[in-house]
This record gives structure tokens, C-alpha cells and sequence, in this order.
């Protein structure tokens, strides 16, 4: 079942800003990574998916709903965590967290306390003195703690340390063993291998790609650098693989489905030292959508 629905949408800002003919959907429990460069679109598109904005054509529909027309219904089951965050800096995170909660009509705040607990947050301090990471867990108990069917999270994970960016992962893969629907937009490349089933990626408001995690993750090259003996043996092998670059004795290259043929021909060189670089997600992508050195991958 299609949880999200993004339909064919065009929102023109002028000057080639905004999207254009974008459309994709997120089923039922599928955690949808939302990818692209700065720029790209993808803030114009969660704007239209929590109903701020109205497409110029075609639809957005969270459930069936639209989301333009329908928000006030879409929102009772849908946790967002914006990535700037609109704090009330005079109150403690406590007294923040309540007043989303009053919101959103809440009346049991256990599950916000079981999200404080995870995530090792003290929210009993005035919110002008917390750190960007104490601001962060914040915005992601106010997210979760109403334990949402569907959530839309932008850059969920920045400003916190590696300790608590890998507690986040296991919060998302406990979610999504729930059923719960994410579609998830974050530049740590890490995070969407180990949490998304899929991902969309989107360049100057114009699909990309949609493609499951395996079958993009399957296509990330592989370097290899072979130290040998000597410069002697590094020619001979380079004569083998023409496609290689060579300096003095070690040998770099790019290997995919040759790499048994590789390994069989080193066989037949004495070789010192052997490292494999498999290449980042984030490296896979902007070759895979023609990204050059000055355009800078980001995502929202």
C-alpha cells in the first residue's frame, strides 16, 4: 500500500528553482532515503508533503489525503523533524517538549520519556544554553514520542556524535521492524545503507533515480592499490590491465566483476602490500547523477 504519494508535482520558483515532474511514493513500512545535491529540490518537496506549500500541478497525498488541503488530518499521525528546528529558547527542553505534546493533544508522555532515556538527554535546562546536538534530541523526542504511524525527517541526525547517531540507527531499524513509514533525508551515507530500503534521488527538481538500497549499493566500485616487489613487476602486471595507473611499484585500479580474474593474475608477482578502497556511497552518487568536484552533494 502507497503511504505517500508524490504525484507528478511542479512547483516553479523562476531560474530553474524549485521541482519539476517529480514523482515517486513510499509504501507502507518502507524507510525512503531522499537524496540529492544542494539546491536539488527536496526542501520544496517535504514543504508540500507537510502542506505548507501548494504544488503549481499535480498532487501530494499522505493516506489518500491531500496534503495542501488535508493537513490538520494528516498531521494527528505523523511525526516531523524539520532540520531548523523552531525552539522557544526561554523554556526548558521539558517545558518544550510538553508544549508540543499539549499540541498534538497528548496526555502520556511515556514514550518521550523513553526516548529521554535512550538518547541520554537531560531536557531540564533553559533551551538558549544547549548545544546543536541537546537541541537535536530534543526535536527527535518531539518527532517520535507520539509514536506516529508515518514520519518525514530532515537531516535527523545532524549535530550529534557518532555515539548517538548510531543510537538514532537503531532507533529507525526498531521503528521499521514496527511497520512504521520513514521517508528520511540525511547526508551521512552510512545511515541510509543500514537504515533505508530504497532511495530517490533528485538534481535540479528532476527525478534521478528510484532504487532499492542492494541494487545501488551493488554498483559502488571497488579500488584496489597492489604494492609489488619491484617497478619491474608493476610494469608486467600493467600490461595485464592497461586501465591501471601505475607509480613506481604500486598499482591502483578499479575492479568489479574482473576481481577473481585479478587476484588469480597477482598470483604470479611477489607483492608487498594489498588495499581495497570500496568507493562511499556518497562518491557512487554523484558519478552515478554526473556530479562534478564543485557540486556539492547535501541533502534538504
Amino acid at each position: 500500500m502507497k503511504v505517500i504519494e508524490i504525484d507528478h508535482i511542479t512547483k516553479d520558483y523562476g531560474e530553474q528553482k524549485g521541482v519539476f515532474d517529480l514523482s515517486f511514493d513510499v509504501n507502507r513500512g518502507e524507510v525512503l532515503g531522499f537524496l540529492g545535491p544542494n539546491g536539488s529540490g527536496k526542501t520544496t518537496t517535504i514543504r508540500q508533503l507537510l502542506g505548507f506549500i501548494k504544488p503549481d500541478c499535480g498532487s501530494v497525498r499522505i493516506l489518500g489525503n491531500d496534503c495542501f488541503l488535508h493537513g490538520d488530518r494528516i498531521q494527528k499521525n505523523l511525526g516531523y523533524l524539520p532540520g531548523e528546528i523552531a525552539f522557544i529558547d526561554s523554556m526548558s527542553g521539558m517545558e518544550f517538549i510538553r508544549f508540543v505534546a499539549k499540541m498534538k493533544k497528548m496526555k502520556d508522555l511515556g514514550r518521550a520519556t523513553e526516548l529521554i532515556k535512550q538518547f541520554d538527554l537531560n531536557p531540564h535546562g533553559k533551551i538558549k544554553k544547549m548545544s546543536k546536538g541537546m537541541k537535536q534530541k530534543i526535536g527527535i523526542v518531539c518527532a517520535f514520542m507520539q509514536d506516529p504511524d508515518i514520519l518525514i525527517l530532515d537531516e535527523p541526525t545532524s549535530g550529534l556524535d557518532p555515539l548517538m547517531q548510531n543510537c538514532f540507527v537503531d532507533l529507525i531499524l526498531s521503528e521499521k521492524k514496527r511497520g512504521k513509514t520513514i521517508l528520511m533525508s540525511s547526508h551521512i551515507f552510512e545511515e541510509i545503507e543500514k537504515t533505508c530500503d530504497r532511495a530517490v534521488i533528485i538534481r535540479s527538481g528532476k527525478l534521478v533515480a528510484v532504487d532499492t538500497m542492494e541494487r545501488l549499493c551493488s554498483g559502488k566500485q571497488k579500488k584496489m592499490s597492489v604494492k609489488f616487489f619491484d617497478e619491474t613487476m608493476a610494469k608486467s602486471f600493467l600490461s595485464l590491465f592497461p586501465q591501471a595507473k601505475k607509480d613506481r611499484n604500486v598499482v591502483t585500479m578499479k575492479v568489479g566483476t574482473n576481481i577473481d580474474q585479478v587476484i588469480k593474475a597477482l598470483g604470479k608477482y611477489t607483492v608487498v602490500d594489498l588495499d581495497f578502497h570500496e568507493q562511499s556511497l556518497e562518491e557512487f552518487f554523484l558519478h552515478f547523477y554526473g556530479g562534478g568536484e564543485n557540486d556539492k552533494f547535501d541533502t534538504l
